[in-house]
């Protein structure tokens, strides 16, 4: 298939329609829950009192703002896809913003600036008059509609490339909202996973790095690795991204047993090797130290989920693992792509057998 059918096929994939509308009609909207938010995505809503004002200071002056995109479900409600900032804060200022526990949040206090120092401690309530209320909810917003004939896909792809061209939210969280959006009870059991016990000490993951969902995404790759083979060429969040939407739509996916294999392999590798096995391996110490090697922790976990039950049989199962983690350290062609980060998982998850970890 050439690039120009490759274009015609994807652009048919999308039905979309748009027309610009007013903020007191998206106000109405979501007052009537015709305008969905997904509460989970509530977490993502960061703007600082400082960017809230900013972005009211737009609309009092008149600046444009750039479109939200909606998808429409079969019920015929919005569901938004991009413009989260945007809107919490219109309906926050408006005191009508449902958070995620299903409370409203207190309407929102400006903050004074450059060009309208007098917005200071000003709300919608106290300080805002009628007129300039109505200079905001008369303030018209492109609001992009994702019809019905649309690839379901197609939202969530949306809202992954809008929202990977900034700089609010990092590739794990836009996957994780992601997920919500596919499959709320499978964001549910990763999310669940990820603060589970052995795993979360075994993963040794700083606060920095837990803020910045590096747990979930660890759950993840764990399942990604065992049941969707990797494709050479691919890059790695692209890897990531396929594997996350193709287990959240399995609909044959076994949780309970996909639950209870984390958990063995887990329990097994900190009882057998300890909780520092996704370190790097020093055979002249006989210890692991150093930081936590994702490549590591992805061919390790991920290799012995697959045999578990022969591994099982193993009669000295401490040994047996040392010795195949010491020939995965010993081996120069491996020991290259164990110290190349992601990336180098991706290299090695091609390099290392599949069988490797079979007894």
């Amino acid at each position: 298939m050439s690039l120009d059918e490759e274009i015609k096929v994807a652009r048919q994939q999308i039905v979309k329609d748009g027309y610009d509308m007013s903020v007191g009609e998206l106000m109405s909207l979501y007052r009537d829950q015709e305008l969905i938010i997904n509460p989970a995505f509530q977490r993502y809503f960061r703007w600082d009192e400082g960017q809230k004002t900013k972005f009211i200071e737009s609309l009092l002056l008149g600046i444009p703002i750039p479109p939200i995109f909606v998808f429409q479900t079969d019920e015929g409600t919005w569901e938004l896809v991009d413009g989260l900032q945007r809107l919490s804060t219109l309906f926050e200022l408006a005191g009508i913003l449902i958070n995620s526990k299903g409370k409203r949040e207190p309407p929102s206090i400006l903050q004074g600036t450059n060009k309208l120092p007098s917005l200071h401690d000003k709300s919608w309530e106290n300080g805002l008059t009628k007129a300039q209320q109505f200079d905001i909810k008369r303030a018209r917003i492109r609001v992009e509609i994702l019809g019905k004939g649309t690839n379901p896909y197609t939202k969530f792809e949306l809202f992954q490339r809008l929202n990977e061209s900034g700089s609010i939210l990092t590739e794990q969280e836009i996957r994780t909202c992601t997920m919500v959006m596919v499959n709320k009870v499978f964001h549910q059991w990763i999310v669940k996973l990820s603060k589970s016990e052995p795993f979360l000490s075994m993963i040794a993951q700083t606060e920095k790095a837990q803020n910045k969902q590096m747990p979930i995404e660890l759950t993840l790759r764990f399942f990604i690795h065992r049941k969707i083979p990797y494709q050479s060429g691919l890059n790695t969040h692209d890897y990531l991204d396929d594997g996350m939407l193709r287990l959240a739509s399995d609909e044959k996916l076994d949780f309970d047993l996909e639950e209870k294999i984390f958990f063995q392999t887990f329990s097994f590798l900190n009882e057998t090797v300890g909780k520092n096995v996704f370190k790097r391996w020093y055979k002249d110490e006989k210890k692991f130290k150093g930081q936590f090697l994702v490549s590591a922790y992805q061919i390790i976990a991920g290799g012995v989920s697959k045999h578990l039950e022969t591994i099982a049989q193993i009669e000295k199962p401490s040994e047996w693992m040392q010795e195949k983690i010491e020939r995965i350290w010993k081996n120069n062609n491996y020991f290259k792509h164990l110290t190349g980060g992601t990336h180098g998982a991706m290299q090695l998850a091609k390099l290392l057998p599949d069988d490797f970890f079979r007894p």
